[in-house]
């Protein structure tokens, strides 16, 4: 999966049902009917359907008409079936991110190895508008986006709390590197979603992201 087919992906599973359907296809010992999805997850048929193949469009699922095994040939409706295409995407829990830093840092070394620290920065706020605007073509609210790319986000009145670090390992290695990258990523995201009503700031807890995103103050 290339880099560019990786964040549609992304973007693809930022909606908690498409994740909870993806997930369970995955899980799966057989083909999933849009029925079977649809029941196990207590939704219609039509929103399971819209789903699945949206995870198919994404190339992150397969879908192929395949007959019940008691149906006599000719007989009734052929079902489509989606199972899950190759090894589908890696996932940890707590989820993390090192392929994205790796990726930017990587970059940013090809860029400008002269200042690659500066580099970097605008590597990963480049990363983060063009993800947050896959957002906002789609429809998709940030706080889910946030979710499927693994900062646990709990939402208040006044501001986003950012519960976990996708890249703790570096960032406690290289504490003022990867949190200054993280901070440029969600500033990057915040603006490609075009969410002017939020500004993302560095105030770093412990075991916790190193950047809340507050509420603009109002012009």
């Amino acid at each position: 999966m290339s880099t560019g087919e990786r964040w549609s992906a992304m973007a693809a599973l930022v909606d908690r049902s498409r994740r909870a359907l993806y997930d369970y296809v995955c899980r799966a010992d057989h083909p999933v009917t849009r029925e079977e999805a649809a029941e196990a997850h207590g939704i219609s048929r039509n929103l399971a359907a819209f789903h699945l193949d949206k995870l198919v469009e994404s190339g992150l699922l397969r879908a192929r008409y395949q007959a019940p095994a008691d149906q006599p040939r000719g007989r009734g409706r052929t079902p489509k079936v989606y199972e899950a295409a190759g090894d589908g995407l890696a996932i940890t829990v707590p989820e993390r991110r090192y392929e994205l830093i790796a990726e930017i840092l990587a970059d940013a070394v090809a860029d400008d190895p002269h200042d690659a620290d500066q580099a970097a920065r605008r590597q990963a706020r480049r990363r983060g508008r063009d993800l947050g605007a896959q957002v906002r073509d789609c429809g998709e609210d940030l706080v889910a986006a946030l979710a499927g790319l693994g900062f646990e986000p709990e939402a208040s009145r006044d501001h986003v709390l950012l519960r976990n670090c996708p890249f703790h390992a570096l960032a406690t290695r290289q504490t003022a590197l990867v949190c200054g990258l993280n901070h440029a990523f969600l500033a990057g995201l915040v603006a490609g979603a075009g969410r002017t009503d939020l500004l993302p700031r560095l105030a770093p807890r412990p075991g916790a992201c190193c950047v809340r995103l507050d509420a603009a103050p109002e012009r």
